[in-house]
């Protein structure tokens, strides 16, 4: 990924990029240093807080990446998957409704959302919902669409 460039935010823009984060996900950012990423490379710029890549902007929309929800971990517009989706939503796939064992009820067709895994609680991916929160949980077809997970290249990104 290459960097087109690198600037640190004001403090006007932390405590927009803040506001947003926790309206959408119920999590508060904390950190010392804010600093926004842009991309040659990539359809999303990112957010370094105090160093790692915490948030990327999806749509001009800013979402917690998976290092971001590790380390901020949110209670809303969260989908949990079972255990045997771990691998696949690991490595990029989309969600299948069979492999969802809860999803906010509040996710409307269309938002981002955190994936989780349901034994510990981690974040694999963050993807977009193709369903409400209320129809994720069921027997069959895609409802999730994968944008950014564990091992892609923004997940490896440092600086």
């Amino acid at each position: 990924m290459k960097v087109k460039s690198r600037h640190h935010l004001r403090s006007d823009e932390i405590d927009a990029l803040c506001e947003s984060i926790e309206s959408s996900l119920g999590v508060r950012l904390d950190g010392d240093a804010f600093e926004a990423v842009e991309f040659a490379d990539a359809d999303y710029d990112i957010v370094l807080v105090d160093g790692e890549p915490a948030v990327m902007y999806i749509d001009d929309q800013p979402f917690l990446t998976v290092k971001g929800a590790n380390q901020f971990p949110p209670t809303t517009n969260v989908v949990t998957v079972d255990a045997g989706a771990v691998s696949f939503v690991s490595s990029g796939a989309d969600v299948m409704r069979p492999g969802i064992t809860e999803a906010d009820d509040t996710i409307e067709a269309g938002d981002l959302v955190a994936i989780a895994e349901e034994t510990h609680g981690k974040v694999l991916a963050v993807g977009r919902a193709l369903e409400d929160g209320d129809d994720l949980v069921g027997d069959s077809g895609k409802v999730v669409e994968s944008i950014h997970h564990v091992g892609d290249d923004l997940f490896d990104f440092s600086v």
